[in-house]
């Protein structure tokens, strides 16, 4: 066989594998992952449409903004607040909820690393009382309505100045060296020690290790904002002089920068180290840079709170990236459409690309109008993988306009969380299902072969002369009954299917069941 003949074979075998659908494997083998290896193609469950959308509010608790509403409510008052928040969000067709957990060195959860926050108890390191673990209640309760629960941290904000008088168990009392302090009266980690990044990292592999989250979640605070120290530079000239006197060779700015690319980066694979299915979502500022694209102009978080955000998506370092889009459509400068566009442009991996949003633009028609307009603008840019997330849920709960308008319109179905194939490309089992017909109604019952394995169940119906409808039901849920008939058009029902769909959103093998109608 001549040299050509031999080309011309491999480059067909090169082509014929590529249009198989076999592509290599997302991680390298820093994340544990043979890149050698061959992944399938993206799994298809073949349902009759696409139901997948993720729609998340934040709820904070630093400065109590969103729960709880003051600090010092007792544990039963706590928790209301906390079912009534979790109640809104199902209600409104919500399927996730990213819920701050970390504010300010603190937790409001139990931890042996860091101190119980100010924001439950009034009391910097006093626990609630009757004790209970706030995060541990909000993702059983959330996992109950069928919602994800994302923690929410930030990685570097020691005390924040609503967070009460620091206390003796504050790490600006328990580790002075990590800390500096700002212009406004808060403190802040250096990013660029060692021992820095090792705490935060420790909280985040407690939380990943002994809570059943569902992600882990960074905003915008990396080093801190300038106008937090009067415009002044960052106060690190210890960490900076003792880089120098080790012979770095970057520019200041580049060692910063370097200090949270290192963070972000470790972050990622410690968590899917622990559990693989945990997602690791960032919410950068909305602008990478000024002139990019060429007609945005604003702050420059690059050079400003030294995170190159844009490296974070194009290296796929996270798995969602929730850019803080917070203009109206047609702000000029910061126009939300220009810069969605350019946000997907820079995402190479494909990672899941869901804009933070602002809904609080005053409550009146022209808020409902840029918000929905803003979600239908990110479903027709992002067809592959919907999803926004909204700041906050104090505004949709505060404009019954706003969240009436919002469940009517673009939340009108409940929909799923978008699979995420980079870390699961293996559905679950199709549920085992019966159907028992009796009279005007169909009774249908089924079990899954691994119930741990489901977190959600669907129920596909269609009626004659009509499309397939679904319900979308928690994995407690087991039975369903249907009507016969129609109630609009008397038709009557010709066929049902049952998937699951695991913790990753693979969604089972769809198939049809016949309605079989006895006399």
């Amino acid at each position: 066989m001549n040299f050509k003949l031999k080309l011309i074979i491999l480059i067909l075998f090169f082509v014929a594998s590529c249009k198989s659908g076999y592509q290599t494997a997302y991680y390298n083998k820093a994340s544990g992952i043979d890149i050698t290896k061959k992944k399938p193609k993206i799994w298809q469950a073949n349902t009759p449409y696409n139901i997948e959308e993720f729609r998340a509010a934040w709820v904070a608790t630093v400065a109590n903004i969103n729960w709880p509403s003051k600090p010092g409510l007792s544990t039963e008052e706590q928790k209301e607040e906390a079912l009534s928040l979790l109640d809104f969000l199902v209600e409104h067709n919500y399927n996730a909820v990213i819920f701050q957990v970390r504010p300010q060195c603190d937790a409001l959860y139990q931890s042996n690393i860091e101190p119980w926050s100010y924001y439950l108890t009034g009391k910097q390191g006093n626990p609630p009382a009757p004790f209970y673990d706030p995060l541990k209640f909000w993702v059983e309760e959330a996992h109950k309505r069928g919602l994800e629960l994302h923690a929410w941290l930030n990685p570097y904000r020691a005390h924040h100045t609503s967070g009460g008088a620091i206390s003796e168990n504050s790490i600006v009392k328990t580790h002075p060296e990590l800390v500096v302090e700002l212009a406004n009266g808060m403190w802040w980690m250096d990013p660029a020690l060692e021992a820095t990044k090792k705490h935060s990292l420790s909280v985040v592999e407690d939380i990943v290790k002994r809570y059943d989250i569902d992600g882990i979640h960074f905003d915008d605070y990396f080093y801190p904002y300038d106008s937090y120290n009067d415009g002044k530079d960052f106060p690190d000239d210890k960490s900076w002089q003792q880089y120098k006197n080790s012979e770095g060779k970057l520019n200041r700015s580049d060692w910063r920068r370097k200090q949270v690319n290192d963070f972000i980066k470790i972050v990622y694979h410690a968590i899917k180290k622990e559990k693989p299915y945990v997602k690791f979502g960032l919410s950068p500022f909305g602008i990478w840079r000024p002139g990019s694209p060429q007609s945005v102009t604003g702050y420059d978080q690059y050079n400003k709170l030294y995170a190159d955000a844009k490296l974070w998506l194009n290296k796929g370092w996270i798995d969602y990236f929730t850019p803080q889009l917070y203009w109206e459509i047609n702000k000029q400068g910061q126009s939300f459409p220009e810069l969605l566009g350019w946000w997907s442009h820079e995402n190479y991996q494909q990672r899941h690309l869901w804009p933070g949003i602002r809904v609080d633009h005053g409550g009146g028609q022209v808020n409902v109008d840029e918000t929905i307009n803003q979600i239908m603008i990110s479903r027709g840019m992002l067809p592959k993988s919907k999803g926004t997330v909204h700041w906050s849920i104090g505004p949709l709960i505060k404009y019954d306009t706003l969240s009436l308008n919002i469940v009517q319109r673009p939340y009108a179905k409940k929909a799923l969380v978008p699979p995420s194939p980079w870390l699961d490309n293996i559905p679950p089992e199709n549920p085992i299902s019966h159907i028992n017909v009796k009279k005007d109604e169909v009774f249908v019952t089924w079990k899954a072969h691994k119930p741990e394995d489901v977190f959600h169940y669907i129920f596909y119906f269609q009626y004659q002369g009509t499309k397939w409808d679904y319900e979308i039901l928690t994995n407690s849920t087991l039975l369903k009954n249907i009507p016969l008939l129609n109630a609009e058009t008397n038709s009557p029902l010709l066929k049902i299917g049952i998937t699951a769909v695991d913790r990753t959103g693979n969604q089972s093998q769809f198939k049809e069941q016949e309605i079989i109608y006895t006399e």
